[in-house]
């Protein structure tokens, strides 16, 4: 195997937003980005109030930790979304959709908090990535 496999198997639900099952090769680089909020570099959160504002910038900051690492969005194998309960779910998801959509999506686990260790996030974004060198 010379690349990651993304798999939907028959018998699950099919969605283009998801995959259920990530296969990485023997060689792969893994990239462990831990959960990023809607805070600016200064540390100030940023769309105080606006989960699809914070969505965004917590998505943004993801992408930025993963360059660090030399990846990208199409190199995410999983994705953990954690919302804090009662926001609205479809804007939140909905502000970061077009970006992790792809052919072959990365696995999501999302869920509902009662809170975040930010005081005022709304949402914070985790991911797990694997680059063939």
């Amino acid at each position: 195997m010379t690349s990651i496999q993304r798999l939907r198997p028959q018998g699950l639900v099919s969605s283009p937003a998801f995959s259920h099952v990530a296969i990485v090769p023997p060689g792969a680089t893994t990239i462990y980005v831990g959960g990023q909020n809607a805070v600016d570099a200064d540390g100030s959160i940023v769309g105080e109030g606006d989960v699809a504002l914070q969505s965004a910038r917590a998505l943004e900051n993801a992408k930025t930790a993963l360059a660090a690492a030399g990846a990208t969005l199409g190199d995410v194998v999983h994705w953990t979304v954690l919302f804090v309960d009662g926001v609205d779910l479809a804007a939140g998801y909905g502000a970061i959709a077009l970006e992790l959509a792809s052919d072959e999506p990365a696995l999501v686990t999302g869920a509902r908090v009662a809170g975040l260790g930010m005081p005022g996030a709304l949402v914070e974004i985790s991911a797990v990535a694997a680059v063939l060198r």
